[in-house]
């Protein structure tokens, strides 16, 4: 009489159990499941594991230059930013490997073209789709649920080698990090965030126009080719065309000269994230663009505080923010109004 009495109260407990666990899965809702369920792929995804390894070793080796070279950067007297120690830790370089920022400058692109690319029709052409939107899910909960794992990982994986730095160089060095250079750090991850964040959104607007993953793949590739090697060129192509002799005009129209250029250059993604990262990480930057005499007449070669050089590089962020929501909100649109079939 014992052992039927033991199996119901196991088989009672057992449904207790799952009912508890079922009961969590509904509260935490499609959206919350599905960001986690992306968050999963991604980290153990093939191509996720080489790329963040591709970040990984540029970062232990832009460190190691750096702190090579750390006492020759902090003894120059000439530098306004020998005091700032970590921040020289991202900037310092022999000119056998450039600093942390510029790869990332180069690799941020890759990264969030890889985290995009197939976002949607790699659903639609395994048949996912259908049966994904069959179930209780709304398609604007799909689609920012692959934007916002995607940024789930990339902002983890930079804040976790933005501390390894700090904790890294507090070892070796011994030297107190300076609350200053903390929250210049951390608005260097947060732009770092944000300019992968356009390359992604990119990504998934291409994702949702093309059928083939391939296809939006080659296409996000080559924008980004576009804007790192030929868009320059193009840009001083177009202008000397227009201005085909510099050597005849005046101060004034030199400096408005060199101000258009400086316009058409930060139309790239690459230029407003080289811009604000250059600005952040070296505090003597006092301006982005061309000054004359008069303006340098007087200026004492000092670094500026974090809120003056946030000021600074506000339209960057600004930009890269608004071409990222521009981005999404594309994809967005074309996605909602897609009629999806079996």
């Amino acid at each position: 009489m014992k052992s039927p009495a033991i199996s119901s109260k196991g088989l009672s407990l057992k449904n207790i159990k799952n009912s508890k666990a079922f009961q969590k899965a509904t509260d935490m809702g499609p959206f919350s499941i599905m960001v986690h369920k992306e968050v999963a792929d991604h980290i153990r995804s093939w191509r996720f594991m080489i790329l963040i390894g591709l970040v990984v070793l540029t970062f232990f080796a832009s460190m190691y230059v750096s702190l090579s070279n750390i006492k020759n950067a902090v003894n120059n007297i000439n530098d306004p930013d020998r005091f700032f120690l970590y921040l020289k830790l991202l900037t310092t370089t022999d000119n056998t490997l450039p600093p942390f920022h510029v790869f990332l400058n180069f690799l941020g692109p890759l990264l969030g073209i890889s985290l995009g690319f197939d976002a949607i029709n790699a659903e639609q052409n395994g048949g996912t789709l259908t049966r994904l939107m069959a179930q209780p899910v709304y398609r604007d909960n799909l689609l920012l649920s692959k934007f916002v794992s995607a940024l789930i990982v990339v902002s983890v994986l930079f804040l976790s080698l933005a501390l390894l730095m700090m904790g890294g160089g507090l070892i070796i060095t011994g030297v107190r990090m300076e609350p200053q250079e903390f929250l210049r750090i951390l608005a260097f991850v947060f732009i770092s965030v944000v300019y992968v964040a356009f390359w992604l959104s990119l990504s998934i607007l291409l994702s949702v126009i093309f059928k083939q993953a391939a296809t939006s793949a080659l296409t996000a590739i080559g924008i980004w080719l576009f804007f790192t090697v030929f868009y320059q060129i193009v840009v001083n192509i177009i202008i000397r065309a227009f201005f085909p002799d510099t050597d005849f005009l005046t101060q004034a129209q030199i400096q408005a000269y060199n101000e258009l250029v400086l316009t058409f250059y930060r139309l790239s993604p690459g230029q407003l994230y080289s811009d604000a990262t250059t600005t952040l990480l070296m505090p003597s930057v006092r301006s982005l663009g061309p000054l004359t005499m008069e303006q340098l007449i007087g200026a004492i070669p000092s670094p500026l505080s974090f809120t003056q050089s946030l000021l600074i590089v506000w339209p960057q962020v600004s930009g890269l923010t608004a071409a990222t929501v521009v981005c999404f909100a594309l994809s967005y649109y074309l996605f909602m109004r897609r009629e999806i079939r079996s």
